[in-house]
């Protein structure tokens, strides 16, 4: 019987578990007026990056959600992006 590493088994590279950035750090208030560290978690298009790749907690991914949307309100961030980066 053949086997293909194609299904998405363990690789021979080490797997890294992901941390949230903020409970490592200790951030418990996201600001919204800080828009270089939002764009972290903003992709080309202006759309907000999720959880799997970014690693941040649920509670703190709704943090930033909430964060991003209230610095686009205020134009901080652009709702659209041509090319924010």
């Amino acid at each position: 019987m053949i086997q293909n590493n194609f299904g998405g088994g363990p690789q021979k590279e080490e797997i890294r578990k992901k941390y949230c950035r903020f409970k490592r750090s200790g951030i418990k208030y996201i600001d919204y007026k800080d828009g270089d560290f939002l764009l972290k978690f903003v992709n080309d298009q202006g759309k907000l990056l999720p959880r799997r790749l970014t690693g941040t907690s649920l509670k703190f991914q709704r943090k930033v959600a909430q964060a991003v949307k209230r610095a686009r309100h205020l134009a901080i961030l652009p709702y659209v992006a041509d090319g924010l980066k």
